[in-house]
């Protein structure tokens, strides 16, 4: 594993503000489940029990909760086709596919790193315990 690379600072004098544009990302990226949804929806519209059965371990609740959240964000759409039974699916808008950007450059980078993330919170985990 390599070491990791220093980023520039690009953080503005004023900081990250109340209504700072950056902020909109970095709160629809640390939500629960919103990059595993998103994620689970790039190659196409799904019906929600195809989409939990691809993510595993997220409730029927849950995940219609965060469904309903990225369609109010405008991240997904939801089609309903008027059959019997009816049948729903969702799918990502263009701008739910300019997410998949940014979550597959995440996940790139946890493929890279996680394991000394990992290490570390081990270490560090060690120490409490040490340190009684």
């Amino acid at each position: 594993m390599r070491e990791p690379a220093t980023a520039p600072r690009t953080t503005t004098p004023e900081g990250f503000i109340a209504d700072c544009r950056a902020r909109i990302g970095f709160d629809l990226l640390t939500r629960t489940w919103t990059a595993v949804v998103v994620f689970g929806l790039r190659d196409g519209p799904r019906r929600p029990g195809e989409l939990r059965a691809a993510i595993g371990g997220i409730s029927a609740k849950v995940l219609n909760d965060t469904l309903r959240r990225l369609e109010d964000d405008g991240l997904v759409e939801r089609h309903r086709y008027a059959e019997a039974p009816p049948r729903v699916e969702y799918g990502l808008t263009p701008l739910g596919l300019t997410l998949l950007g940014p979550i597959e450059a995440l996940g790139a980078w946890a493929l890279e790193y996680g394991d000394a993330v990992l290490e570390a919170q081990e270490r560090a985990e060690r120490q409490r315990e040490r340190d009684g």
